[in-house]
Order: C-alpha cells, then sequence, then structure tokens
C-alpha cells in the first residue's frame, strides 16, 4: 500500500489504490498503436467480459453494499488459491449460480493487476519510498 498521497506518483492513484487507466500506456502515438485494446482484446472476448464485469458488480453488493462499485482489495488477497479452486470447479457453476470459470478469470485478472503494479511502482519509486513502513 502507499504511504500517503503526497509521496505517491500521481499516475498512481485510482478509485481503491489501483493505479489510473495511463499507468503502462505508452505516451506517443506510434507506440499506442500497439495496445490494439477493443480490437485485440475487448472484441475477443465480449462475452467473457459481460460475465466479468457482472461478477465484479454482483461482489460489490455482496461485500460493499450501499457503496460505488469498486475493488475493495484488503477483503481478499489469495487471488492465486481462489483461482485455482474455481479452476478446478471450472464447467460448473457456484452456488450463487455464477460460472466458477468466471469467477477463476476474475482472479487471473487480479493477479495480473497487481503484478503489473508492483512492476510500475518498482520503476517510479526505486527505492521503496511509497511504501508503508
Amino acid at each position: 500500500m502507499m504511504a500517503n498521497d503526497s509521496q505517491v506518483d500521481p499516475r498512481m492513484l485510482g478509485i481503491g489504490g489501483a493505479p489510473t487507466r495511463t499507468t503502462t500506456l505508452p505516451t506517443e502515438a506510434a507506440e499506442r498503436k500497439k495496445y490494439p485494446i477493443s480490437s485485440g482484446f475487448m472484441e475477443y472476448f465480449p462475452d467473457a467480459i459481460v460475465a466479468i464485469a457482472n461478477l465484479s458488480q454482483r461482489g460489490n453488493d455482496q461485500h460493499n453494499p450501499g457503496q460505488p462499485l469498486h475493488w475493495a482489495r484488503g477483503k481478499s488477497g489469495d487471488e492465486s488459491d481462489t483461482m485455482l479452486r474455481h479452476f478446478l470447479q471450472r464447467g460448473t457453476l457456484d452456488t450463487d449460480g455464477v460460472r466458477h470459470t468466471v469467477k477463476m478469470a476474475w482472479r487471473a485478472m487480479a493477479i495480473l493487476q497487481k503484478e503489473i503494479e508492483a512492476e510500475q511502482e518498482a520503476v517510479w519509486f526505486p527505492f521503496g519510498q511509497n511504501k508503508v513502513s
């Protein structure tokens, strides 16, 4: 976690402490073309993205009732174990009627997001000055 906002690069500030949408995109136009977010991701997996977005809303309603949609990162940090438990039950529905595969994919995205954030923090704060002591 970050010590306080005054010690944090503004690019790292976002909802729930997540980085903003601009942290990993290049600034040069030619380089940005190498990141086809819509045609290289969104258009490949539209139904999966819809299912994961719905799971995010359902999870928020369960874990943060009455609050705007956000990832309450402190509520669960065992993404790897949870992802693999859902993987073992892929192809079936969980007790709440949501596919285990959707929950597995959400956890995989959480793992990837945290890995990228950690990498970016190492670049922006090589001596760990944004870490809570």
